[in-house]
C-alpha cells in the first residue's frame, strides 16, 4: 500500500512539473525570403531549442514568418500582427525591419533585432553608447565598405568598380554620399548599380574592372551561380559582403566566414534563454565584433588569371581545389606520349639522321649509274703555225664532245651498297630507341607534374590545417588552458608551411615547364595534366589488369619474368641496331678478304664533233684525206689492285676487330636488359605493397590527428603531440600521392625495357602479347 502511495506521489509530481513547463511561440520578421534564408532560419530555430533544452517548450509557426518585400508600411503591419497574436518573442532581420523597429518608442513584447551594418553608414561610438531599452536588444555586426574595397584593390588593382546595391536599400541609406567619400579616399572610380535581379546586374557591367556586391542575401544559389559564371566569362573579379557560401558558389572573395553566422545564432539563443528565465537581456543593443578574414575562391581566381600575393596567404582562407587549374590544354598520358613522338625536337633531330642515312644509301647505289660529261672548246692558233700544220691546227676552230663512264661491276661499290643499307637500318633502330626514350622521358615529365601537383594540394591542405590548429591554440590560450608559447609555435609552423606551399607551387610550375619542353610547347604555355590511377583512366585496359595479376602471383612471376626477358630481347632496337652494324662490318670484312681478288669492270665511250674550222691552215692538203667532223670510240676496262700498300689486310683486320667488339656489346646489352627487367619487376612489387601500406598509414594518421586535435582542444594533450600527429598525417598524404604515380612510372619503365608501350597498342596486339605468354608458359 505504501509503495502504491509513493508511485502515485511521484506521478503527481511529474505531471505537475510537466504541466508547469511554459510554451513560447517565436515569430520572425523578414525583409524577404529565399530557400537559403529558410535553411538558415531552421538552423537558428534548432540552435534556440538546443540552448533552451527542457526549460521551456519552443514553438514555431510558418504563419509567424512574416515578410515585408521591402515595403516599410508592410514591415510595420507585420510587426503589429505579431504584437496582436499569440507570439511571445519576436526576432527580426533585414534593413527595413531595422529601420522600422529602431523608430519604435516601446516594445510590448521581447524583440531581438540582428543583422549587419556598415560602419561607413553609422556612428559607431554613438551605437555603443545606446541606453538599455526594455524588451529590446539588437545584435549587430559591423562591416566596412572601405576595408573591403581596400582588399579588392590589393587583389586586382581595378580602375572602375561597380558597387552593386539592392534598389530597396537605396531608399533608406545615404549610399551616394558614402560612395563619394570612398571614391576620394581610395582613389577609385565607383559606380552605383542598383539591382532587383541578377539580370539587372549583368546588363550594367560595361567598362567595369571589378564589382563589389552589397546585399544579394536573398539571391538563390542558382542566382549566385549565374552571376559568378557571367562575371568569370567577362573576366570581372568580384568581392561580396555576403557569407562564404556565395564564394563557394563562384564569387571571388569576401571578408566574412561561417563563424559569423554561428556566433549570431548563439547570441540570439542566449538572449531567448534570458527571456524564458525572466531575466533582463544580457546586453543592450550592441556591436558584435568579429575577426575578419579574407576568403578567396582559388578556382575563380585561376579562371580570372589572378595570382594571389604571397603576403596574403597567411591571413587568407582559400577555398576550392588549388590544383584545378585553368589551362589551354589538359593532357592525358596517352596525349603526352603521342605528342612527344610528333613534336619533340630531339626526336626530330634524330629523324634527320635517318634521312641522311637514306641519302647515303642512295649515294652508294649511284655508283652503278652512268657518268656522262659534255664539253665544248674554242681554239685560236698563231696563223704562221696554222699554215705549217697541214690542216691539223686551223687558225680558228670550235669542237665538242660527250664522254660516258659506266661501272658494270665493282665489288667495292656492291659492298658499299650493302653496308650503307645495313647502316641505314641501324640508324632507323637508333631512332626507334630514341623514340622509346623520348616517350619514357615524356611519361616521366607527366608523372613528375602529377606528383608536384598532388604535393601542392597536400601542402595547401596542411596550411589550412595549421591555421585551424592555430585557432585552437588561440582559444586554449584565451581560456587559460595553455600558454602563449603554443600560439607562437603554431605561428612559426604557419610561416614554415607557407614557405613549403610556395616551394610546392614553384615545383609544380617547373614540372609544367619541363613537360612543355618535352612536347615542344612554348615554355609558359598554360597546360594541366589529367590525374590517373592504377587500373583507371589510361591504365584501365585488360592488359594492365593481367599484368597486375601476374606480378601478384608468386607462382607465375618467375615464368612471367623469363617471358618478358625474351620479349625484350626480341624487341630491343639497340640489339637490332648492333645486328645491322654487324652485317655492315662483316660485309666490309668480306670485301677486304676474297672480295679484293674480284676485278672491277667498266665501260667508257666518247663522241667528238668539230663545229667550225676557219682561217689559216683550215684546209687539208690534197694528199691528205680530211677526218670526219664527228667520230666516236667505245672501250671496256678491267682493273685489279695487286698491292695497295697493305691497306687491304689492315682494313680486314680492323673489320674483324669491329665484329668482335659488336658481339661483345651485344652480350653485354643482353645482360643489361635481363637485369633491368628483373629490377623493374622487383620495384613494381615493392610499389604494390607501398600503395596499400600508404593508404593504411593515411587512414590511421588522419584518425589519430582528429583524436589528438579534440584532446588538445580539451587540454588533454600538449602541442608536441598535436604537431607530431599533423606531421604524420602530412607525411602519409605525401606518401599516398606519390605511391601510385611511382608504380605507374615503374610500369612505363618496364615497358621501355620491353621495347613497346601497351598504351600505344591496339587490343589485338594486347591479345597477341597474352597469347605469346600462354604459349611460353606451356612450353616451359
Amino acid at each position: 500500500m505504501r509503495f502504491k502511495i509513493c508511485v502515485f506521489f511521484l506521478f503527481f509530481i511529474t505531471v505537475t512539473s510537466f504541466s508547469q513547463t511554459k510554451v513560447y511561440d517565436i515569430g520572425f520578421l523578414l525583409d524577404k525570403s529565399s530557400n537559403a534564408i529558410d535553411v538558415r532560419l531552421n538552423d537558428l530555430e534548432n540552435e534556440i531549442k538546443a540552448v533552451i533544452g527542457e526549460d521551456a517548450i519552443i514553438q514555431y509557426s510558418d504563419a509567424n514568418r512574416l515578410i515585408n518585400d521591402f515595403d516599410i508600411d508592410l514591415a510595420l503591419k507585420n510587426y503589429q500582427t505579431l504584437l496582436d497574436n499569440e507570439t511571445d518573442i519576436i526576432i527580426a532581420f533585414g534593413t527595413l525591419n531595422n529601420l522600422m523597429l529602431t523608430k519604435q518608442g516601446n516594445f510590448p513584447k521581447p524583440t531581438i533585432l540582428f543583422g549587419n551594418v556598415s560602419q561607413d553608414l553609422i556612428d559607431k561610438p554613438h551605437f555603443n553608447n545606446l541606453k538599455s531599452i526594455e524588451n529590446f536588444t539588437a545584435i549587430i555586426t559591423l562591416q566596412s565598405y572601405e576595408e573591403d574595397l581596400e582588399l579588392l584593390k590589393e587583389l586586382v588593382n581595378p580602375r572602375k568598380v561597380g558597387v552593386l546595391i539592392e534598389e530597396s536599400f537605396l531608399n533608406y541609406g545615404n549610399i551616394d554620399s558614402t560612395v563619394e567619400k570612398l571614391e576620394s579616399k581610395l582613389d577609385l572610380e565607383l559606380e552605383v548599380i542598383p539591382f532587383a535581379s541578377v539580370d539587372d546586374i549583368l546588363n550594367n557591367l560595361d567598362e567595369m574592372d571589378a564589382v563589389y556586391l552589397l546585399g544579394g542575401y536573398y539571391f538563390s544559389d542558382s542566382d549566385i551561380h549565374k552571376l559568378a559564371d557571367a562575371l568569370i566569362d567577362r573576366k570581372i573579379p568580384s568581392f561580396t559582403t555576403t557569407p562564404i557560401n556565395d564564394v563557394e558558389l563562384g564569387l571571388l572573395a569576401t571578408s566574412h566566414d561561417q563563424t559569423e553566422v554561428n556566433q549570431f545564432f548563439r547570441r540570439i539563443a542566449l538572449n531567448v534563454e534570458s527571456i524564458i528565465n525572466e531575466k533582463e537581456f544580457p546586453e543592450i543593443a550592441s556591436l558584435l565584433e568579429l575577426d575578419k578574414k579574407l576568403t578567396i575562391n582559388i578556382n575563380t581566381a585561376n579562371k580570372l588569371g589572378l595570382h594571389l600575393k604571397y603576403s596574403l596567404i597567411v591571413t587568407t582562407n582559400i577555398i576550392g581545389d588549388a590544383t584545378d587549374l585553368v589551362a589551354d590544354k589538359k593532357y592525358t598520358l596517352v596525349d603526352v606520349m603521342q605528342e612527344a613522338i610528333e613534336e619533340n625536337l630531339q626526336l626530330k633531330t634524330n629523324k634527320q639522321d635517318v634521312l641522311i642515312s637514306e641519302k647515303d644509301t642512295q649515294l652508294a647505289k649511284s655508283e652503278y649509274l652512268p657518268d656522262v660529261f659534255v664539253s665544248a672548246t674554242g681554239d685560236y692558233v698563231d696563223p704562221e703555225l696554222a699554215e705549217t700544220a697541214n690542216g691539223q691546227s686551223p687558225e680558228w676552230s670550235t669542237a665538242g664532245n660527250v664522254t660516258l663512264n659506266q661501272t658494270i661491276y665493282s665489288q667495292a661499290a656492291s659492298a658499299n651498297i650493302t653496308i650503307q643499307k645495313a647502316l641505314q637500318q641501324a640508324q632507323q633502330e637508333n631512332y626507334n630507341s630514341e623514340e622509346l626514350n623520348t616517350i619514357f622521358s615524356a611519361s616521366g615529365a607527366y608523372f613528375n607534374a602529377l606528383i608536384y601537383k598532388a604535393n601542392y594540394k597536400v601542402q595547401s591542405q596542411n596550411l589550412d590545417l595549421t591555421k585551424t590548429n592555430l585557432q585552437i591554440a588561440t582559444h586554449n590560450f584565451e581560456a587559460g588552458l595553455t600558454g602563449k608559447s603554443d600560439v607562437l609555435r603554431f605561428r612559426s609552423e604557419l610561416t614554415q608551411n607557407i614557405q613549403d606551399l610556395i616551394i610546392a607551387l614553384n615545383n609544380m610550375e617547373q614540372g609544367f615547364y619541363e613537360l612543355n619542353k618535352v612536347l615542344n610547347n612554348p615554355i609558359d604555355s598554360k597546360i594541366d595534366v589529367e590525374d590517373t590511377e592504377l587500373l583507371e583512366g589510361s591504365f584501365q585496359g585488360y592488359i594492365y589488369r593481367q599484368l597486375a595479376e601476374f606480378l601478384d602471383s608468386p607462382e607465375l612471376r618467375k615464368t612471367f619474368v623469363d617471358f618478358l626477358i625474351q620479349e625484350a630481347l626480341e624487341n630491343a632496337p639497340e640489339l637490332k641496331a648492333l645486328d645491322y652494324n654487324l652485317i655492315a662490318t662483316e660485309r666490309a670484312e668480306k670485301l677486304y678478304s676474297v672480295g679484293r681478288f674480284i676485278p672491277t669492270l667498266g665501260l667508257q665511250g666518247q663522241y667528238n664533233y668539230t663545229f667550225n674550222r676557219t682561217g689559216a691552215g683550215s684546209t687539208f692538203p690534197t694528199f691528205l684525206t680530211p677526218p670526219p667532223n664527228g667520230y666516236y670510240y667505245v672501250g671496256v676496262n678491267l682493273s685489279l689492285p695487286v698491292f695497295n700498300q697493305n691497306k687491304q689486310n689492315i682494313n680486314k683486320q680492323i673489320a674483324t676487330i669491329q665484329s668482335d667488339q659488336i658481339n661483345l656489346s651485344k652480350d653485354d646489352l643482353k645482360l643489361t636488359i635481363e637485369k633491368s627487367i628483373n629490377d623493374a619487376i622487383l620495384q613494381l612489387v615493392n610499389e604494390i605493397s607501398n600503395i596499400e601500406l600508404s593508404k593504411v598509414f593515411e587512414e590511421t594518421s588522419k584518425e589519430a590527428l582528429e583524436l589528438t586535435q579534440t584532446s588538445y582542444a580539451n587540454g588533454a594533450v600538449n602541442i608536441v603531440q598535436l604537431l607530431d600527429a599533423q606531421n604524420n598525417y602530412l607525411e602519409a598524404q605525401l606518401s599516398v600521392s606519390t605511391a601510385t604515380y611511382n608504380y605507374l612510372y615503374g610500369l612505363m619503365e618496364l615497358e621501355r625495357y620491353l621495347g613497346t608501350y601497351f598504351l600505344l597498342q591496339t587490343e589485338d596486339e594486347h591479345a597477341e602479347f597474352l597469347q605469346r605468354f600462354i604459349e611460353f608458359t606451356n612450353n616451359n
